[in-house]
């Protein structure tokens, strides 16, 4: 063959190459093709780096809207959202005090959508505050931190003081009236341990109150260094963390044979339908899983594959679908309610009432009678408890039912009456007629310390699990009653933090009666 017909054959195979060069990215993308079967369905899953994360197949139990309501996939989904829009107004702000509040204002008036973008980060956040909560919430009245799940709720509660840090640290970042004297409030919380070492006189030696200041801002006032501290765990540190910690729960949830459900969930679904697909059918080429040739501790171990279904379709149709929910959501409140931006940050004109975020405005309920014990010894004494409950609770009644174990819904209402009562009946007492202070000016502040409206709550929340923990003979029953007696106390709280809370802290039915200078 002569040289110029080599070079034809090789110029017509180029040819050939390019035009099937778009054809051989996809298949290079996608090896085993469209999923068309449930088998390459399956195979699809497991082949794929972002979705091995999931089971291949996930049981009907789990697929039920009222198993989980989808508060789990709420909470990534808006971290997503935040992460995105994030991410896009890194590109305008400044994380300086001189420039902070400009570079706001830009974003709001001169950046084309960036002030939508900003509502939708904002709306986000708190959507994503919010679904922690609800989450945490479902775990616990679903007691599906059993059955070797209980490092996972450890996890989980990490998650939870990352979700709320992320938005804390974001609070500062606008630099206006609002953040700088809410930053404020919580490095005087970080610094209430004073409050003990100056009454027992070992300040000097031991100031670990000043030694958290100092750690959270970098200086002895809100200034250039605690906003730049404050941008760095925002948009770096604590996403790297959340997102490290998300992992681990999610291969968790996985490799602890997916969302706990009841003994007898198989016998309450009934037999799958007609038309669901046989697991062994198609001479399949590998086990289920290790854990059906293996015993041991893993929950995973004994569960067959009978009464699942292919998590593709069936799971992530389901979850695309949370996250458009949430999608819209978010767009829906950043259409009709912007992102809030007061004045310049004047570290000379104190905000007057100054308050704490929305979900940190139940602790600063508890924080106007004792810095200490509100800001930091109840947060510790609560989340202390959250995470000994799945090592105290051995219990296996009631796993993976709403509100399972002795005494189940009725005595979840009977402990909501109780907590929304007692908390309501502290709060109007301490309202109405003050506390020690008023009464005995010259009293020690240790006993300011120890005996306030939060620890009064706290010791009747715990009489009333204990109470509980006798009348049913069980330790599930006893953390049912405290778990939700706190939540209505948070939520009481919350509620009074703010919406009844004026000038001064003091109490006002309507911000129309605040008095005007």
């Amino acid at each position: 063959m002569s040289a110029s017909s080599r070079a034809g054959l090789a110029w017509r195979e180029f040819g050939v190459n390019l035009r099937a060069a778009p054809r051989r990215v996809y298949e290079t993308m996608f090896r085993s093709g469209p999923p068309r079967s449930d088998r390459t369905r399956s195979t699809f899953v497991f082949g794929n780096v972002f979705l091995h994360l999931h089971p291949v197949r996930t049981h009907r139990w789990s697929l039920r809207w009222s198993t989980t309501m989808g508060l789990g996939i709420v909470c990534a989904a808006s971290f997503l959202i935040t992460l995105v829009t994030g991410v896009m107004l890194m590109f305008y702000y400044k994380p300086y005090p001189d420039v902070a509040y400009a570079s706001i204002k830009d974003i709001h008036f001169v950046v084309p959508t960036g002030q939508f973008m900003r509502n939708i980060h904002r709306w986000a956040a708190n959507i994503m505050v919010i679904a922690v909560f609800l989450h945490m919430a479902r775990v616990f009245f679903t007691a599906s931190y059993h059955q070797g799940r209980e490092f996972n709720w450890l996890v989980g509660m990490g998650l939870f003081v990352v979700t709320l840090g992320l938005s804390f640290t974001g609070y500062l970042l606008p630099w206006d009236q609002l953040a700088y004297w809410a930053i404020t409030i919580g490095a005087n919380i970080a610094q209430s341990p004073r409050e003990v070492t100056d009454a027992v006189g070992i300040t000097r030696w031991f100031d670990i109150g000043g030694l958290q200041k100092q750690l959270l801002l970098g200086s002895d006032v809100v200034g250039e260094e605690a906003l730049i501290r404050f941008y760095l765990l925002h948009v770096m540190l604590l996403p790297l963390v959340l997102v490290a910690l998300m992992a681990v729960h999610f291969w968790r949830i996985r490799k602890d044979g997916g969302l706990l459900r009841p003994a007898n969930a198989d016998e309450r679904l009934g037999p799958p339908p007609l038309n669901t697909y046989p697991v062994f059918s198609q001479a399949p080429q590998k086990t289920y899983s290790l854990a059906a040739l293996v015993r041991g501790r893993t929950p995973a171990v004994g569960n067959g594959p009978e009464n699942t279904l292919p998590s593709m379709p069936h799971l992530f149709y389901a979850e695309m679908a949370v996250l458009m929910i949430t999608l819209v959501i978010c767009l829906g409140l950043a259409i009709w309610i912007d992102a809030p931006l007061k004045e310049l940050a004047n570290p000379n004109v104190p905000e007057n009432p100054a308050k704490a975020p929305w979900y940190f405005l139940g602790l600063q309920e508890c924080v106007s009678f004792s810095a200490f014990m509100g800001g930091v010894g109840i947060p510790l004494i609560v989340l202390l408890g959250l995470g000994l409950i799945p090592y105290l609770d051995r219990e296996r009644t009631g796993s993976g039912h709403w509100f399972g174990g002795p005494g189940g819904v009725r005595l979840v209402a009977w402990s909501a009456v109780y907590g929304f009562a007692a908390a309501i009946g502290v709060e109007s007492f301490a309202i109405h007629f003050g506390w020690l202070r008023e009464w005995f000016p010259n009293i020690p502040q240790l006993v300011i310390t120890a005996i306030n409206p939060g620890t009064i709550l706290a010791a009747l929340y715990a009489v009333f699990s204990l109470l509980v923990l006798r009348r049913y003979n069980s330790v599930r029953a006893g953390a049912l009653g405290l778990f939700t007696c706190f939540l209505c106390g948070f939520i009481v709280l919350t509620t009074v933090g703010t919406y009844f809370r004026g000038p001064n802290w003091m109490f006002y039915w309507s911000p129309a009666d605040w008095p005007v200078h």
